[in-house]
């Protein structure tokens, strides 16, 4: 899996752990794809500070997913069923 599909997965668990401008920086980069000069440019910060941003943003799902292993538990856990119904059960508890 490339890191842009990880990264995307990690934020689906671990968003509500962000402050609100990380969500939104993160969302402008890695869903609506803008340049770090577009995010700058909406954020009136500098591109640099953004680039630092986005990486610490990466950093801190990264952390999550190591402490939490959240992402982690419910592929190993989906792997273990055979019965697709209760995969579907399961995965919208999860």
């Amino acid at each position: 899996m490339n890191d842009k599909v990880h990264l995307t997965i990690l934020f689906d668990y671990y968003e509500t752990l962000l402050s609100e401008k990380d969500k939104k920086i993160f969302k402008y980069y890695y869903f609506d794809n803008l340049s770090l000069q577009e995010i700058s440019e909406n954020e009136k910060i500098s591109r640099n500070a953004i680039h630092k941003r986005i990486k610490k943003i990466e950093e801190e799902l990264k952390s999550y997913e190591e402490k939490l292993n959240l992402y982690a538990k419910e592929k190993e856990i989906m792997s273990l069923i055979k019965d697709e119904n209760l995969k579907e059960k399961i995965s919208k508890i999860l």
